[in-house]
């Protein structure tokens, strides 16, 4: 029986599922339940184990799916007339309506995931967080699509695509954006869609209004915004790498212990369509490859991928002037036959316009005097 026990707490631990353990400390007969009994109670209110039957059941439950929503363990007392027992500190007494009577102790203790922390970048302070994480007991995540982690190799994760963030963020994760520049924005716009319970950003306050700025031209409500915390850390006057990364990992220690409840596991994880390997940018038409694409944009439900930051500012500006169906017919300006664009095997580029040809003799005769048959064209 309790080999079971420990193989189903490490089978919920390997999943990231949160779990209460219920043990029967003292009993006086009549009871089911003896000490040393155990059983562990999930998100779901399902129990596993033996701690007393339908009696003490209900209670131990609901006790325990409250102690996973406020983070807190309680000792509780069930017996038929718990206004007649001494009350003792700490133990909280509950009546059953079972006639056959007796007494049971339970402690009831939430069980969670580590915290989890998850770094962007890979410079001197992500190097140093990484290793501060793992000596603070944090599941340490590392986001390093430049280098693919080759210098961060000690995080239980390596994560090379901005786009797989969102996939590494449980209720109990904890982010810190630290580029220092190179692509803030990028990465916020994938860490504010899967709502960590804490943003950091390592930038300057200027560098912070400049994230702001693009963030929210890129649509990005402020009531999202609020939840960036720039420049991240407690102020200890830190100035090295290491000493910056201490900073941080105190503050994100100080919110974890003074949220007013646990993280809310209830939820269930927001589920991300898959992700292509290659787009196409809408822009300049090139192919981007997603795993590594730092210029990303949603428009009306869509993500769309970008070669860099002039595309997306174009695109940005005026969305409907990239995504207008583009004709797949073309009309050869010499010889007025239809050309069908995408298996043309003559073209032209003139005055920013391009000319498709059913054959090569059109497309000298066009280049050798354009405007004479643009200007026919006019005319007819």
């Amino acid at each position: 029986m309790y080999h079971a026990f420990f193989s189903k707490a490490q089978e919920l631990l390997d999943q990231n599922k949160p779990f209460a353990t219920a043990v029967v400390v003292r009993a006086e007969k009549p009871t089911s339940g003896k000490p040393g009994d155990k059983a562990l109670i999930t998100i779901d209110g399902v129990m596993y184990g033996w701690v007393g039957g339908s009696c003490s059941q209900p209670t131990v439950i609901r006790e325990a799916l409250k102690s996973l929503k406020d983070g807190k363990s309680r000792f509780i007392r069930l017996s038929p007339d718990p206004e007649k027992l001494t009350p003792r500190e700490g133990l909280i007494d509950f009546p059953v309506t079972c006639f056959s009577g007796g007494t049971l102790e339970i402690y009831i203790e939430p069980q969670f995931p580590h915290p989890r922390l998850l770094v962007i970048g890979s410079l001197p302070v992500a190097r140093a967080l990484v290793s501060l994480g793992k000596v603070m007991h944090y599941e340490v995540v590392s986001v390093d699509p430049d280098d693919a982690g080759k210098s961060l190799m000690e995080a239980h994760h390596v994560v090379t695509s901005l786009a797989d963030i969102s996939h590494y963020v449980h209720p109990d994760t904890y982010v810190v954006v630290a580029t220092h520049g190179s692509y803030d924005e990028a990465a916020l716009e994938y860490v504010l869609k899967a709502k960590p319970r804490y943003i950091g950003l390592v930038a300057s306050q200027k560098r912070f209004q400049a994230v702001l700025d693009y963030l929210r031209q890129a649509g990005v409500p402020d009531s999202e915004l609020e939840h960036i915390k720039a420049p991240a850390g407690l102020d200890i006057q830190a100035q090295q790498g290491e000493e910056i990364a201490l900073s941080i990992l105190a503050e994100i220690v100080q919110q974890r212990h003074n949220a007013p409840e646990s993280a809310d596991w209830s939820k269930p994880l927001v589920e991300q369509e898959p992700v292509p390997d290659v787009a196409i940018d809408p822009v300049c038409g090139m192919e981007v490859e997603t795993a590594s694409a730092r210029y990303v944009y949603d428009y009306e439900g869509k993500t769309y991928y970008f070669c860099g930051e002039g595309c997306i500012n174009s695109f940005v500006q005026n969305p409907q002037q990239y995504l207008q169906p583009k004709p797949s017919i073309a009309i050869d300006p010499v010889c007025h036959m239809e050309v069908d664009i995408a298996t043309a095997h003559y073209q032209s580029e003139y005055q920013g316009t391009t000319y498709y040809f059913c054959a090569a003799g059109c497309k000298t005769r066009f280049d050798k005097d354009p405007e004479r048959y643009l200007n026919l064209i006019q005319i007819t």
